[in-house]
């Protein structure tokens, strides 16, 4: 249940972020670099700080997409 809510948590930010930052990807590529960013982060938090659980979790899902999402745009969506 915890991947799930990630993988939604990384949906929503990719989503957002071409609703709102006006982003160089379509909604399907950022969606995906969102839960891909999300899953990378989320779990990546939540194995260093396990006493946190699922809150670390759900930020560093927030973290991972913002960040892979903006990697893209800096460097990749410019082409």
């Amino acid at each position: 249940m915890d991947i799930a809510v990630i993988i939604m948590i990384g949906a929503v930010a990719g989503f957002l972020s071409v609703r709102t930052l006006k982003g160089k990807a379509d909604e399907f590529t950022a969606m995906a670099i969102g839960i891909v960013g999300a899953l990378v982060g989320g779990v990546g938090l939540r194995m260093t700080l396990a006493d946190m659980r699922m809150g670390a979790g759900i930020v560093g899902a927030v973290v991972g997409a913002v960040l892979l999402l903006w990697i893209y745009g800096r460097y990749i969506g410019r082409r």
